[in-house]
């Protein structure tokens, strides 16, 4: 194998653990409307994520870097044609993490009420958008012979992309909503379930559709596996969250999550952003990526990093792992 399919597979790594992660943090972020009754309720909500949400940043960070330097071409291409998508996307990351350190800095209704508006928009759209980009990345979309998209905002906007962006915001609602009910105890433990249900099943309708038609068009037999796999652990996550076992049904729809993002990426492999032009001027793993010895420098650095960032995050997981209800919410702070 190759080092630049090497970096292929780490980034398809980091993208996963993004989505996995950054996944029940949107899916919280939406929930804020969709599930809590009272402030007291969203406060208990925004702090079952309130430890983690800027460590699973990190991963978007890391990925994006990491698409930088090992294939330049595919991520000078891909930030220059979805240039409007991937800047809501980071204003929308912005005003979030602004949102969730202001929120509780004065204590009016109206003030913290709008934070927790902001909160509310600023998941569900980047929830949205994420399902619409890797759409099309999947798809193809026109790029020319000298590698550079050709296309418009508005061919960003078909059916297959947009299908896939409510593919991702259902999927990562009704993650959020399994974690909810795994990181709370009363009344919003029991509602989170139920919700749970109900998105859990509008997701899978759409994935089903979403996958089947990836399949369709660009699958082969381990992109099939790879749907097989995310069909099966949805349908493990549904059944474990009607059994109470929020452990399992948290475990079995992160395992769809990254089932369904390998099927993505297996399907577009070795193309990193294929053309619809003409299939001869598609980015691929080979003409995307950057020279051996920068490949070689970047694997050194990242089997010392990755590891770091693995333990240190996951012993912040650890540490706040423990369930919270509106009991555990100071009066002052509703």
């Amino acid at each position: 194998m190759e080092l630049h399919d090497v970096w292929f597979v780490l980034i398809a790594v980091l993208w996963t653990g993004y989505f996995f992660l950054e996944g029940f943090d949107f899916g919280v972020g939406i929930l804020t409307k969709l599930l809590a009754r009272d402030r007291a309720e969203r406060r208990v909500l925004i702090n079952t994520i309130g430890p983690v949400w800027d460590g699973n940043e990190v991963w978007l960070l890391t990925a994006g870097g990491a698409t930088f330097a090992a294939f330049p071409d595919w991520y000078a291409t891909l930030f220059s044609g979805f240039y409007l998508p991937l800047l809501a996307i980071l204003v929308c990351l912005i005003v979030r993490g602004v949102a969730f350190e202001y929120r509780a800095k004065r204590p009016e209704e109206n003030w913290q009420r709008n934070w927790e508006t902001a909160i509310f928009w600023t998941s569900l759209l980047p929830a949205f958008l994420w399902g619409v980009a890797f759409g099309n990345i999947v798809r193809g979309v026109k790029i020319d012979q000298r590698f550079e998209y050709v296309g418009s905002f508005w061919d960003l906007l078909n059916p297959y992309a947009l299908l896939g962006g409510l593919v991702t915001l259902t999927l990562f609602t009704f993650h959020g909503a399994v974690f909810t009910a795994l990181k709370t105890v009363g009344d919003i433990r029991g509602r989170a379930r139920q919700l749970a249900l109900w998105a859990g099943l509008v997701a899978a309708v759409l994935a089903a559709g979403f996958l089947l038609w990836t399949q369709a068009d660009s699958g082969d037999g381990k992109s099939l596996i790879a749907l097989v796999v995310a069909v099966l652990a949805l349908v493990g996550a549904l059944a474990a969250n009607q059994l109470g076992r929020e452990g399992w049904a948290f475990s079995l729809s992160g395992l769809t999550i990254v089932a369904a993002v390998a099927m993505l990426f297996l399907s577009l492999f070795p193309n990193v952003m294929p053309s619809t032009l003409n299939g001869a001027w598609s980015l691929t793993v080979s003409n995307a990526s950057s020279s051996p010895y920068t490949l070689k420098i970047m694997t050194w650095l990242a089997v010392i990093a990755t590891p770091l960032v693995v333990l240190y995050q996951g012993w912040t997981y650890w540490v706040f792992r423990k369930r919270i209800g509106t009991q555990h919410i100071a009066e002052a702070a509703h």
